[in-house]
């Protein structure tokens, strides 16, 4: 960050000597600043741009590097030498690396069978595979020919990977054995079969092995194994078709949870640019570095983290439970593999401390710099336990964005201080506000996250969506012309960033706007609870406000442990924020993201359907919600 900013002085841009003043100048001046990053990252192109931005005051509508002819494989592939490109480590206790080199070798093997088959620009290859290397190579290899690359988890059932990859029609697919999660092997060979006879368009599936001997063996009739393709492919030299900054690159799903998914489709060009500002400048990832974050292929951190090949680092991926079999489990990761950046799910270290796991005390975590967490609102205690129980001066950075924009709004910055309980900034570029009811810009106040000004990875649009209709209706229907998140916010004294939930779900008791990640926040300091999640219902012309708890095994619900919600939350908050009930459940349903669905329980409490259940991880907790006694009293 300190680099870019003497970069930006030499080149005579206006004073910027501190995070505030760039902030400033990124926004008012995009073209310049834009521009300076293509040059600091060092994008490869076999083309120059023309200008930075053309139509700047239209959103959607802004074109961002018209002129420039560049392959986002090829950027990710620019080194070829024997440093480690990806280290796979599985829960079984596999362990595998790939250098650069070897894997150029692959994805030029892949793409070269790819184009056999016919592939080319625009098509589409989907994956339905565990976080594995054999996923990085087919996206490569997919991008290098200027196909369309679209992934989901293996544990998504039929429904889920149809409602996705039904929508998009795969020319080829690229399927696992199995996967291994929480000291099983789960195979998937009969839901894959099922899913393929009902994807017609699909020419080529493609088998990785994982398994091992736990695995089916020989891939079914017609199913290419992955080895076979690669030997089809040798001896081709690998090549990247050029193609424009906003040829498709991605298509990722919205969570799906109120109907079928969205397909979002996010273009290469502003794909590769924002990762590499989030990476480099907001991450301060060098090459040479190791970085891991634990997610699953359906999830846009994926492609956040395999971006970060471009910068020269080693990425390291998991497959498997985070938690077993012992909770520590990743942090042997960051002791064993030398990991520098290290990024989980917010509800993944308020577990640690739950389950009392102090890494800083029984792991070498000296190489750690930076501990990145998203998927929610990291709470202020989860601050206290990071800063007490793993490193005392590690780089804690909260950060928040979404599958929308394949990155981030709101980021981490090596240069700022960390302020508990928020993120310490929004990103550069990002001309993010908080926007009353009114639509006016509101600071130290709680509101609708907005950005105002076009920014390069705003989504090409929606798959079948033509008129771009249902894309505009999405994100500028509330406040024209205006990108509206979702998700409700507040900017601080510090110029960070709260966030409050998402505004679908924020609660109105009394025509008081209750943002949920509030309330959470409280609860969950509490030993004796696990997790919670907040609803409003709708309650004698007004809405009230239930509070479901998950506890630890050894605690029950009781009338003092109530009270103590209770009193937590009015004296931690407000008033307004008590709930009406407090209602002990056995589980929480949630999205394949890990994010809880607060919106179906919603649906379940009033006995209206849920539309898109396969969209859940597990929906079978939905019916713990279902005609219980508490909601039908005062």
């Amino acid at each position: 960050m300190t680099r870019f900013m003497r970069l930006l002085e030499a080149e005579g841009a206006p004073e910027v000597k501190d995070y505030a003043a760039l902030y400033r100048w990124s926004i008012t001046q995009p073209g310049a600043f834009w521009g300076a990053v293509w040059r600091f990252c060092d994008l490869r192109s076999s083309a120059p741009w023309s200008a930075v931005l053309e139509n700047g005051d239209r959103m959607p509508g802004a074109r961002w590097f018209p002129g420039a002819r560049f392959n986002f494989a090829e950027n990710l592939l620019s080194r070829h030498d024997d440093r480690a490109a990806l280290v796979f480590r599985g829960e079984d206790g596999s362990r595998r690396a790939i250098t650069y080199s070897a894997l150029a070798q692959q994805v030029g093997a892949f793409s070269s069978a790819l184009r056999e088959a016919g592939v080319g620009a625009g098509d589409r290859i989907a994956a339905c595979m565990p976080n594995i290397p054999e996923t990085v190579v087919g996206m490569l290899a997919a991008s290098s020919l200027g196909a369309i690359w679209s992934s989901c988890s293996p544990d998504f059932g039929v429904k889920g990977v149809l409602d996705r990859f039904g929508q998009i029609r795969p020319k080829v697919v690229l399927i696992s054995d199995g996967y291994f999660y929480n000291g099983r092997w789960i195979a998937i060979g009969d839901k894959m079969r099922e899913v393929l006879s009902q994807l017609p368009e699909v020419a080529s599936v493609v088998q990785a092995p994982y398994g091992g001997e736990q695995g089916e063996g020989a891939c079914a009739p017609g199913i290419i194994p992955y080895a076979e393709l690669l030997r089809r492919g040798r001896g081709e030299g690998l090549s990247f078709t050029q193609l424009s900054f906003d040829h498709p690159l991605y298509i990722l799903y919205s969570s799906g949870t109120t109907g079928p998914p969205k397909c979002i489709v996010h273009g290469a060009g502003g794909t590769l640019i924002q990762h590499l500002k989030e990476l480099v400048l907001h991450t301060d990832l060098k090459p040479g570095d190791t970085i891991f974050y634990f997610t699953t292929c359906g999830w846009m951190m994926w492609n956040w983290l395999v971006s970060s090949l471009a910068v020269g680092a080693t990425v390291v991926l998991y497959d498997g439970s985070p938690l077993h079999p012992k909770p520590e489990v990743l942090f042997e990761l960051v002791e064993q593999e030398s990991i520098n950046v290290f990024g989980a799910s917010a509800r993944y270290l308020a577990g640690l401390e739950k389950a009392g796991v102090r890494p800083g005390k029984t792991h070498d975590v000296t190489t750690l710099r930076t501990i990145l967490s998203t998927g929610s609102p990291l709470a202020p205690t989860s601050f206290d336990y990071v800063y007490e129980h793993v490193k005392s001066d590690v780089q804690l950075s909260s950060i928040s964005g979404g599958t929308d924009i394949v990155s981030c709004f709101a980021l981490g910055n090596p240069v700022l201080p960390v302020y508990r309980g928020e993120l310490q900034c929004r990103g550069l570029g990002m001309k993010v506000e908080i926007y009353d009811e009114g639509g006016q810009p509101v600071w130290e106040q709680q509101g609708e996250l907005v950005c105002t000004a076009p920014f390069p990875s705003m989504p090409l649009g929606f798959w079948n969506d033509p008129s771009g209709e249902r894309y505009r209706e999405a994100y500028f229907a509330r406040f024209p012309g205006v990108w509206t998140h979702g998700d409700y916010a507040e900017l601080s004294a510090h110029g960070g960033m709260i966030i409050h939930g998402r505004s679908d779900a924020v609660l109105n008791p009394g025509g008081v706007r209750i943002g949920t990640a509030e309330i959470y926040r409280q609860v969950e300091t509490l030993p004796e609870v696990l997790e919670s999640l907040a609803i409003a219902q709708d309650w004698d012309n007004d809405q009230r406000v239930l509070l479901f708890v998950t506890l630890r095994e050894e605690y029950r619900l009781d009338e003092a442990l109530i009270d103590r919600i209770k009193k937590t939350i009015r004296e931690n908050v407000s008033p307004r924020h008590v709930p009406a009930k407090v209602i002990s459940i056995a589980d929480l349903p949630r999205t394949m993201n890990g994010k809880l669905a607060e919106l179906a329980v919603r649906e379940v409490i009033h006995g209206r359907a849920v539309k898109n259940r396969e969209a859940l991880a597990n929906p079978e907790a939905l019916e713990l919600f279902r005609d219980l006694p508490e909601l039908r009293s005062a």
